[in-house]
């Protein structure tokens, strides 16, 4: 059985948004990580990946966004042993000013643009990768065609 998780990549101004996690969190407490969360059981519905990772940016660092789009998927397994599918969606900022608005999940807001996450010697590897992944979608919608 898996968890399945939900993060946004939020691209706005030619930078990032990313968290530091609560030192309260179960998994990967005080890391720097994108925004999101697990998607709980509805029973039958639809679109629930992407209300699901709308919430919980709302949620955590109270912002809407929009034009969600499919980044990558991986799993991995939590420091306590639970098994987890997680989707990355590259996010526009539609409105709002990000903070930490849950202090148990988020300790810290910070915008940096691709090259500080890549060059930054506390963010991990996969999400340096996920960064790239992002990133490279995010330059074809913004690439004009005369």
């Amino acid at each position: 059985m898996f968890i399945v998780n939900v993060e946004g990549a939020i691209y706005h101004d030619g930078k990032w948004l990313l968290i530091r996690r609560s030192e309260k969190e179960e998994h990967a407490g005080g890391s720097l990580s994108l925004v999101g969360g697990k998607v709980e059981i509805e029973g039958v519905s639809s679109d629930i990946l992407e209300r699901t990772l709308k919430r919980e940016i709302a949620e955590e660092v109270g912002i809407e966004v929009s034009n969600l789009r499919y980044v990558n998927s991986s799993s991995f397994v939590t420091d306590s042993g639970i098994h987890v599918v997680d989707i990355i969606f590259l996010c526009d900022h539609h409105s709002g000013e990000a903070y930490a608005k849950s202090p148990d999940e988020v300790d810290v807001v910070l915008w940096m643009t691709t090259e500080q996450i890549v060059n930054h010697h506390d963010v991990p590897g996969y999400l340096k990768d996920n960064i790239k992944l992002a990133d490279r979608l995010a330059q074809q919608h913004t690439i004009v065609n005369f």
